[in-house]
């Protein structure tokens, strides 16, 4: 760095404490991110995402995939060269921690989860100079009891939830029942927010790390997020995006058996939301209760993001899941005889140890009769940790790149053609964002960020994001929709 932009900086940082908080990977490290915008604002600390210009960078990683861990090592590295401390927190950290600093002496301090409750005092030791030393990783499904009905006595630390919050007597956001702490900062100013319902996994997927280090699942209680729901309506959010590792397990440590119905029913009342939307459905939990109240449900929206990852049976048992083409087929055909005009997505992973030819030409038979809207195609890899890197079988990786590409382009052909479909179709449309050169929105079977957009013509003049419009679909490019204004905002 020149002298005259280290003179710069200075001046800046003179401000007072500041820190670049920057998000990688799912939705759920976004409500982290969040939470500890909200701890380290209440530690005085100023947030933005300006690493030029900040005393310390914290990056809140992704360690999911070997892609998603690269991503989250560059943005380190880049991070370093702006002169400010460098702080990595978030699943990559947690996962690896002191192995993570060993390898990347770039970084000022490795922070794992335990860390949230006093982030804002741990930055100040880092701002002053002082060690911190780098988290030790464990398997954190030990944390918690094994049986889900005692988990919500337990004192662990978990992201997001009020036993994390009350440790360090964080302050609520402004707004927030005084008698629930909401310990959240939006970092971001639109109409759509995330809403975790809970964390960790109790599923043993073998290709899957996840549950080893966000541990165990734990609900939220329903008094805790219909809290900061409302708080979210207060801050002009229209539409909820309800997120963990497993929606369809809320509930199972508490009391009531139908919790997530009620929980639906509790955030429809809320004024200000419009739409509440269900993400990370597992197929083999789907209850029928839960389709209906989903269906009659006003405000939740007719989407079901299944996550299906196969659809050979053999292959899903070498996975240690459930299901097969036939069940998962039946499944689409019971939602869509509630709502014939559901959107549906799913994810899915070529390439598994043993999965062979045959099982690739079922998946994609699977996918050309399923009409889902959305796919996101993986190919698989070895991950640490995992029981699928000691399976036999393992499929050639210039072979697992060949069917990734294979089933990536009949996705993109697939999800063309059903966008296609919906040409005609009136839908509603919440409006995110509107630039000079166009209105963008969503209709209700498209989730945030994945799921494609509806570009608004007509008279669109005057919309702002955040409105509710009546559109009619006139074309479509790939996954996204054209759709001419019939019905002014609401």
């Amino acid at each position: 760095m020149s002298s005259a932009h280290s003179t710069a900086d200075s001046n800046s940082r003179a401000a007072g404490k500041s820190v670049a908080l920057l998000t990688l990977g799912c939705a759920r490290n976004e409500t982290d991110s969040e939470e500890l915008a909200a701890r380290l604002a209440a530690g005085g600390w100023r947030i933005s995402d300006d690493g030029e210009n900040a005393d310390v960078v914290m990056v809140n990683t992704c360690g999911f995939i070997e892609q998603a861990k690269t991503e989250s090592i560059d943005v380190l590295l880049e991070a370093s060269n702006t002169g400010a401390k460098v702080v990595a927190t978030g699943c990559m950290a947690e996962r690896y921690g002191r192995e993570l600093a060993e390898s990347l002496p770039e970084a000022d301090a490795v922070l794992g989860f335990d860390h949230y409750p006093d982030m804002a005092a741990r930055l100040d030791d880092i701002l002053a100079g002082r060690t911190i030393e780098s988290h030790q990783p464990g398997d954190r499904r030990k944390l918690l009891p094994l049986a889900p009905a005692a988990r919500q006595a337990a004192a662990a630390v978990v992201p997001g939830h009020s036993r994390a919050a009350q440790a360090d007597g964080a302050a609520p956001a402004a707004g927030a029942p005084q008698h629930l702490a909401v310990v959240r900062k939006r970092l971001t100013d639109g109409p759509v927010a995330n809403l975790k319902l809970a964390s960790g996994c109790d599923r043993r997927c073998t290709f899957c790390a996840i549950p080893t280090f966000r541990g165990s699942f734990v609900s939220r209680t329903p008094e805790e997020i219909l809290a900061e729901a409302a708080w979210l309506a207060s801050e002009g959010v229209k539409e909820l995006n309800l997120v963990s590792e497993n929606t369809t397990s809320y509930g199972k440590d508490l009391p009531d058996t139908q919790a997530l119905e009620h929980l639906l029913e509790g955030m429809a009342a809320i004024d200000g939301i419009e739409w509440i939307r269900l993400s990370y459905l597992q197929p083999a939990e789907l209850r029928p209760s839960l389709i209906e109240a989903m269906h009659r449900t006003e405000k939740v929206v007719p989407y079901f993001d299944l996550s299906f990852q196969h659809s050979s049976a053999k292959v899903l048992r070498r996975m240690r899941r459930f299901g097969s083409t036939e069940n998962f087929l039946a499944l689409l055909d019971q939602i869509r005889a509630v709502s014939p005009l559901a959107g549906a997505r799913t994810n899915v992973i070529v390439g598994f140890p043993g999965e062979t030819e045959e099982d690739v030409e079922e998946l994609m038979g699977f996918l050309e009769a399923a009409r889902l809207d959305s796919t996101g195609v993986f190919a698989y890899s070895d991950e640490d940790g995992t029981e699928a890197v000691d399976l036999d079988g393992h499929v050639p990786e210039d072979e697992v790149q060949d069917r990734h590409t294979r089933v990536a382009m009949l996705v993109d052909e697939l999800v063309s053609q059903r966008a296609a479909d919906r040409v005609g179709e009136t839908m509603t449309v919440l409006v995110e964002s509107v630039e000079d050169d166009g209105v963008d929105g969503r209709g209700a079977h498209q989730a945030p960020e994945v799921d494609g957009t509806v570009a608004l013509v007509g008279e669109v003049e005057g919309l702002e994001p955040g409105d509710f419009v009546t559109a009619k679909v006139v074309d479509s490019h790939g996954v996204d929709l054209v759709a001419e204004l019939v019905e002014e905002a609401w």
